[in-house]
């Protein structure tokens, strides 16, 4: 074989040996697990018991592959951070997250969606979780493998409810709770969406549609970054460290306001100093740039702190069964050790194959840049705040990528509404006067909002009068409008999310209840 052939060879296969590493280091992860249980154990737990901690490091590496992308992936897609840097940033803070605000015990049925009541006995409880722990996270790594962001407690809900039908039927699933659940299918995106799309809009009108940006940068950036800093202070005290300290929403928004007011002045006092600030779009997106990476660090503590449940919960329920013969529904004690397989199979989830994730939210569903990236973040934690003041049941992972759609259906309804009023414009002049129609395009990319409005106005009125005003021929205004109507948000990306979204709770409880039917006949004499 000729040296150019082995060449060709060795070059084809390249990616498959990198995916193949990191699947070894994922499987030498799973089986340091298992040896790091037993050696927690005492050598006391068996066999159910080192199966229940792979099980549970398994999760843990898939929810760090798919979730964190919704923490760190639109200040990726708009250049705030490098991939690494991101990568890096949400490492830390997940696990910090984890370990520092991850709490002491959890309930050991999610969400109260089966009624524990109804579980015959222990070793059917400990089957129950084992299969919910495998179902979820196999749908998890079927959606990370597709590049699609899906929720995490979704998919652990949608296992525990197969999981439980399976094993008592469907009197012990409550119907109103899963109700809620279906409900934060189309709240959650929906919420994210219009939040981010008003944010993205305030953004506009207050800064990029001013004649001079800079002025109005250094004006609305200061409350701009402020309002971030309530939001986020909130949110961390509310869901971030709410299992440290209790306290309620008043008390979390009063302590969000001294921050808020404090960054506000830092941050005013900052522009200030700055001698010169570029009056462009590139100019302004600079200064989100660092509360943009500070967005990411704490969205990745509080993400860590919340869904690190998800992989240690149903774990450290067989836990506390198998060691301690807990009460099954009841609340179980996390050992240190079970949360380091938490925190640590996050952190090893989001390096070996959270990168493909994070593309899709940065940058495969619409173009971000960091005003944008600043609205996504804002809708994400508002959102959530305001939704649990409602008691309305979302999904941080619905949210965050229905902020991105909504920034970018945003931009293109002003794209395509800009087309029309050029088009207006070149309607209503001679087709001749082509120095006219590019002084009055210029006159109006200049002009405020509200003179557009009046510029517009008097074009019209101007026409009015005219007797015969020669327009633009059919076929250039076709060719005008089809430029303007390009797509700013790929309907693949829209439609292969939706449908992972919608299918996430049936598909995991599906495969929940075949792995529990498959598990409790290995294990029955």
């Amino acid at each position: 074989m000729e040296l150019k052939h082995i060449s060709g060879i060795e070059k084809a296969t390249e990616p498959g040996r990198s995916e193949l590493f990191r699947f070894g280091l994922a499987l030498l992860f799973i089986v340091g697990v298992m040896f790091y249980s037993v050696l927690s154990s005492g050598g006391q737990g068996g066999i159910l018991f080192v199966m229940a901690a792979m099980l549970g490091g398994y999760m843990a590496l898939n929810i760090g592959a798919n979730d964190v992308a919704n923490n760190v992936g639109p200040a990726v897609g708009s250049k705030a951070l490098t991939l690494g840097g991101a990568l890096v940033i949400a490492a830390i803070f997940e696990a910090a997250g984890a370990l520092i605000a991850g709490g002491e015990v959890v309930s050991t049925i999610s969400n109260g969606i089966i009624d524990p009541g109804l579980i015959g006995d222990t070793a059917t409880f400990v089957w129950l979780m084992m299969a919910a722990l495998l179902a979820g996270a196999l749908w998890l790594n079927i959606a990370t493998a597709v590049g699609a962001p899906v929720s995490t407690t979704h998919s652990i809900v949608g296992a525990v409810l197969g999981a439980g039908m399976a094993a008592a039927g469907a009197d012990i699933v409550n119907w109103g709770t899963m109700g809620r659940i279906a409900a934060s299918w189309v709240i959650s995106p929906v919420l994210g969406g219009v939040f981010a799309a008003a944010f993205l809009y305030v953004v506009k009108r207050s800064i990029t549609y001013k004649a001079d940006m800079a002025a109005a940068a250094r004006r609305v950036v200061p409350l701009l970054v402020a309002a971030m800093a309530w939001t986020f202070t909130t949110y961390l005290i509310l869901k971030g460290l709410s299992r440290m300290v209790s306290i309620g929403f008043g008390g979390a928004a009063l302590v969000g306001a001294v921050a808020a007011m404090l960054i506000y002045l830092l941050v005013r006092a900052r522009l200030a100093k700055m001698a010169l600030l570029a009056n462009t779009k590139q100019g302004v997106n600079q200064l989100f740039t660092v509360p943009l990476i500070f967005a990411a660090a704490l969205l990745s503590f509080a993400h860590g702190s919340n869904d690190v449940a998800n992989a240690v919960g149903p774990l450290s329920a067989i836990v506390d069964v198998l060691a301690h013969g807990g009460e099954i529904g009841g609340k179980a004690a996390i050992p240190i050790w079970v949360m380091m397989v938490g925190a640590l199979g996050i952190v090893f989830g989001l390096a070996l194959f959270g990168p493909k994730v994070i593309r899709t939210v940065g940058s495969e569903i619409t173009e971000l840049d960091q005003m944008r990236a600043y609205c996504i973040a804002m809708a994400a934690t508002l959102t959530v705040i305001v939704a649990s003041q409602l008691g309305l049941p979302v999904s941080s992972t619905h949210i965050a990528v229905g902020g991105v759609f909504g920034v970018g259906f945003l931009r293109e309804y002003l794209k395509s509404n800009y087309a029309r009023m050029i088009e207006q414009i070149k309607a209503h002049h001679p087709s001749d006067d082509l120095a006219a129609i590019e002084a009055f395009i210029a006159r109006f990319e200049k002009a405020s909002v509200e003179q557009k409005g009046e510029l517009l106005r008097d074009l019209k009125e101007r026409a009015k009068k005219a007797e015969d005003p020669a327009r633009f021929s059919k076929d250039e205004r076709k060719k005008l409008r089809k430029v303007y109507r390009k797509e700013l948000v790929k309907r693949s990306q829209l439609l292969r999310i939706a449908a992972a979204w919608v299918i996430t709770v049936p598909a995991s409880a599906l495969m929940a209840a075949l792995l529990f039917f498959t598990i409790r006949g290995m294990m029955l004499p």
